[in-house]
């Protein structure tokens, strides 16, 4: 295995030119959270630049302590705020987005984990704007069917709920979470809604070896996942999991090119891939007739129009 002091040079990178201004303005004017600032994402300039982001409702504190994230925790979390899922709506309308992705920190503290506002806000982005598609990257609601209902019910197209690691490093990572619990969650989702793409990712670089990444592949696939992100894992900060491995983007593409020959629709692989990096991207490659998705291919033709706000 090898470890490195400084970044190895495939992980330097010119940020984009383009401004961000606008963005943090709309995101500023409707007092929203993103995972892009709170998780200190490595692609929020690239992300912003392109008048998108990945919005984190439920507050800015996060119930559980996983070594790995970046996102402030604690026992309890913030009071929520009923206009969040209108606020959403209107800052995705005015940001110009076609496919738009919520997340959340958990909030083990709320009766419901926060079920009930996910669903109000697919439900306010779908009345707003009735031709886009909107993917939930949820927390595992204890694998709650009832829960996971709920989100599904609200208009969910791609239902995303993230295994992270493998099965040996789930503990270390985040000991408050279960990695056959995030697989029920995921079986739960496909079995309630067919119709919906289940999607799930992978960190790269806390010590876990190949075999081990196929067999979280072949899990995913029994519990009907069909799209699969795999990115390196970066430590936040000192006080975070240490990197013990940084893997090439030549090895991230035949992971990828392997996974998908396991059966995956779609892996997206590559150092700086993340859960919703370019998802409308991802989400457009799908083949439609594997989808399940009735229509997929007129609304489609909608999105990728807008193929810039990806």
């Amino acid at each position: 295995m090898r470890y490195y002091r400084r970044f190895p040079d495939w992980l330097r990178r010119t940020l984009p030119e383009n401004s961000t201004a606008r963005t943090h303005a709309i995101l500023r004017k409707f007092q929203l959270n993103t995972v892009c600032q709170s998780a200190k994402c490595p692609n929020m300039q690239e992300c912003y630049s392109r008048n998108t982001a990945t919005f984190m409702i439920l507050g800015k504190v996060c119930t559980r302590h996983c070594g790995f994230c970046g996102v402030e925790s604690g026992s309890l979390g913030e009071v929520l705020r009923s206009d969040e899922p209108e606020r959403v709506a209107f800052a995705a309308q005015e940001l110009g987005l076609k496919y738009i992705v919520i997340t959340s920190v958990t909030r083990d503290d709320l009766d419901d984990e926060g079920a009930g506002h996910y669903a109000a806000t697919v439900r306010a982005i779908k009345a707003m704007i009735p031709d886009s598609r909107v993917e939930t990257l949820t927390p595992d609601f204890h694998a709650s069917e009832d829960l996971i209902a709920r989100v599904l019910e609200a208009g969910t197209d791609v239902f995303n709920h993230n295994l992270e690691t493998v099965e040996r490093l789930q503990k270390i990572a985040r000991p408050q979470a279960d990695y056959r619990r995030s697989l029920t969650v995921l079986e739960t989702a496909k079995r309630i809604s067919p119709d919906v793409v289940t999607k799930s990712g992978l960190m790269l670089g806390l010590g876990e070896t190949e075999s081990e990444v196929f067999e979280a592949g072949r899990h995913l696939l029994s519990a009907g996942v069909s799209v699969l992100t795999l990115g390196q894992y970066l430590r936040p900060t000192a006080h975070h999991l240490e990197v013990k491995e940084y893997i090439s983007p030549g090895r991230f593409a035949d992971l990828a090119n392997r996974l998908e020959a396991m059966g995956f629709q779609k892996v997206v692989a590559g150092p700086y891939v993340r859960s919703s990096y370019r998802a409308l991207e991802t989400y457009s490659r799908l083949p439609v007739e594997n989808t399940g998705c009735p229509g997929r291919a007129k609304h489609d033709e909608i999105l990728l129009g807008g193929e810039k706000n990806a």
